[in-house]
Formats: C-alpha cells, structure tokens, sequence
C-alpha cells in the first residue's frame, strides 16, 4: 500500500504545482482591473495654491470585488467640494497640495511615470503629516500597480500602512491587496501575514482562501494547508461555484506524503464527483481493490473500473474476465476480452494467454450478455448483481436517470459490501444527468 501511496504521489505534485501557477498569475491580472474603482479626478479643494486645499481621497485597491469597500457619502462626489463636518476626511497640508494635484491629474490621463514624479517631489516637502504620507504612498502604490511594477507597488502601500493613517473599513481593502501583492512577488511569509489580518476583517474572497491553502501547502505545512482549504471550499460552495480542483489534489498529496490511505481515498473520491477523471478513477480503484479478498465484491470493483474506462493494464482485463469465468458469465467476460483486445494495452507476452482465455469463453458464451441475464439474476445468490446488470445495461443504452434509479436500489440490501456501495453510488453520481439521491 505504501509504495503505491508513493507512486500517485510523483504525479499528484506537477499538477498542484501547475495550478498553484494560474492560481498566482491571475492575481498580477486582477491587479490591472483595480483602477475602474478609483474616482482620480482632480478636486477643487486639491488644486495648488487653496488655503483649505484638501486631496480627493487616495485610491482604493479592489472595491470593486468587495463588499466592505468604503461607501462613498449619499449626495456627494469624491471631487465635489465638503462642508466641515465632524467625521471629514483629513486633508492634506498645504505643502504638498500642488504636486499632488499635478500627481491626480497625470494619473487621470494615465501619465504614471509623471504621477510618480511629482509624488517623488511632494515627498520632498516637510514637514509631512501622517496623512501627507499615507496619500503620497497610497497614490504611489496605485501608480506603480498601472506600471506592473508590483515589488514597489507592495512596497509603497506598506509604507502608507505604516503612518497608521488609514480607517479600519480602508484597512479592510488594504490588506487584500497587500496579501495578493505578497503572493505574487512570491513573499510567502508576508503573504500570509496580510492574509491572515485580510481574513479577520472579512477581505478574502474564495480564490484568495485557495492561493492560501496552496501557500501553505509550499511552505510544507499541510495542516494550515487544509484549514485554509476547507474555508475556500466552503466559500466557492456558498457563491454556488465548484471548488477548484487543485484543492483536492493538495488533500491527496499531503495524504499521500503521510501515508494516510483514507485520507487519499477520501481526497480522491472528493475529485472524481468534481471531474470525473479517468486517471482519479484508476488510482481510487486501485486503492480500494487492494485489500478486497472476496471474489464477488472484487468483480464488483472491476466492473465499475471498466464501465468508468479506468483500466489501463491488460492484467485487469485478464482477472476480470476469468472473475465472470468463475461465476458463471462468460458472454460478459467474452466482452471484457474483445475490448481488451481493442484498447491497445495487451502486451506480447500476454496476448497469446487472453486469446486463449477469449476463445474458452466464447464457446460459452450465451447469446444474450446483460438483459435477459438481468431479468434471471433476482433468483441467484447475490441480489445486488441484478440491480447492478440492470443499471449498466440502462445506462449503456443511455438511459441515465432510470439506470440510477437501478443503482439506488442497492442501498435497500443489508449485506452489500460498504466499498462497493460507494463506489457504484459514485459511478451512479458522474453519470452526465442529474445527479442521484445518495445511496
């Protein structure tokens, strides 16, 4: 068991790092999407030379996608002049008033390289508030995102954060964008500071729990790993999304490193409902097979692997078929055989013993293979054979929904073995109809 453990593991791993990849690209993406929710218009309280000049306020990262996001006042606009109020936005001195406003008018007509000049000459000013700071570095942040200049970026916006300027529903947004730029500029550790303080305020949206969960997966911790994942399953359930599937391969890999065989067959019964994966398929069959010491139950599993097209050795398609030899099927075994011979995978040394193996079971074949061989099976020793037949044969004749109602009697037998019932409950479930009740 261990050493197959180990074999679906060198797999497993190139394909999380593969999605780990889009996972981290996309957000340099969502980066450039972030200018359509700031309002950089030049405001006439900002223009240079105002005794009460006061800046509009500084751009916001992502709340366009957040439903935290600052609200802009009833009856306002971010460049319309306000009346003194008890909670005004602070605003900025008089000694930076003009470069800034030469600052938002460059960033307007998406002149950057020229915004951040003259944020680079307010900066020279002194003396300089906290909110001088925080609007100079908030402006810059944003500029340098425009340029995709994502390490100074990052940096900039730490250093706004730093003057302790912002209020608590700015800092909501902040800290989003601070844990998205982390991760893209591969700082894992920062990452999941700014993520772990986005998530306490409510920031994350389900893409970000997964680039999460695949942080701590590289950082070898698969505990944390997991945690975060089940939060971004959760969430992608409740936006009514599937799950991204390289969190279950995170859930397969940190089993298979572990050597926890139910926890691989759990992730892995988790990824065929999600993808219905021939090679998911394959590797769960084979797990579950492997302690399977009664013939019945074990011609049971082959069934489901050949319906699902999860055989990929002719050895399987050889103890398949002298499994129905034994019990009395050889029209089926005959079947099993021909495709066997079809698919490619017999070997040299093995094609002259399943041809031999084909022609014995062909001269005892009866004619009708599935049907009539249903209709008999209810007086037979083993009564979830019938059902069984008899949902196969629906669904071949691509009749789904009545071939799972075939499946769903299963579960009214009191000695059907629990693997098999899981796994026929699956095949049943990734049939491309409606999904049926659970067995």
């Amino acid at each position: 068991m261990g050493n197959l453990l180990k074999a679906m593991g060198f797999w497993m791993w190139g394909l999380i790092v593969i999605g780990l990849s889009v996972s981290l690209v996309s957000v340099s993406y969502r980066m450039f999407a972030i200018s359509r929710s700031h309002d950089l218009s030049a405001s006439s309280q900002s223009s240079a030379g105002s005794p009460n000049a006061e800046a509009a306020l500084p751009p916001t990262l992502f709340s366009g996608n957040n439903e935290k996001a600052r609200p802009e006042p009833k009856g306002t606009n971010i460049s319309a002049s306000r009346e003194p109020a008890v909670n005004r936005e602070p605003a900025v001195s008089r000694v930076i008033a003009k470069e800034i406003s030469a600052a938002q008018k460059a960033m307007q007509t998406g002149q950057w390289p020229e915004a951040l000049k003259n944020l680079e000459a307010a900066g020279l000013n002194a003396p300089l508030s906290a909110y001088d700071t925080k609007t100079i570095e908030d402006f810059r942040g944003f500029s340098y995102v425009r340029l995709n200049n994502l390490k100074a970026a990052q940096k900039a916006y730490e250093a706004a954060l730093s003057t302790g300027a912002y209020k608590e529903e700015e800092l909501v947004i902040l800290f989003r964008a601070l844990f998205q730029l982390a991760a893209t500029n591969q700082q894992p550790a920062k990452a999941i500071e700014y993520g772990e303080k986005a998530y306490d305020v409510g920031a994350l949206k389900s893409n970000d729990l997964l680039i999460m969960s695949q942080i701590y997966y590289q950082q070898k911790d698969c505990k944390n790993s997991a945690v975060w994942g089940d939060k971004a399953i959760t969430s992608f359930r409740e936006e009514g999304v599937a799950p991204k599937e390289v969190l279950y391969q995170i859930k397969l890999q940190c089993a298979s490193d572990a050597g926890d065989t139910a926890g691989v067959i759990a992730a892995l019964y988790d990824l065929v409902r999600l993808t219905n994966k021939t090679s998911y398929w394959n590797n769960l069959i084979r797990l579950e097979r492997q302690d399977e010491r009664d013939d019945h139950n074990l011609l049971m599993i082959y069934r489901v692997m050949y319906d699902t097209n999860a055989m990929q050795a002719d050895t399987d398609y050889i103890e398949m078929a002298q499994l129905l030899g034994d019990a009395g099927l050889p029209g089926e075994a005959q079947i099993v055989l021909e495709k066997a011979l079809r698919s490619g995978l017999v070997k040299d040394e093995h094609r002259e013993r399943l041809t031999r193996l084909l022609n014995g079971m062909t001269t005892r074949a009866e004619t009708d293979r599935f049907k009539a061989y249903a209709a008999t099976m209810q007086d037979r020793k083993y009564p979830d054979d019938a059902y069984v037949a008899l949902g196969r044969s629906l669904i071949a004749q691509n009749q789904a929904a009545e071939g799972k109602n075939a499946f769903a009697q299963l579960r009214t037998l009191p000695n059907i073995s629990p693997r098999v019932l899981r796994l026929w409950n699956l095949y049943a479930d990734t049939r491309p109809e409606v999904r049926s009740a659970s067995l």
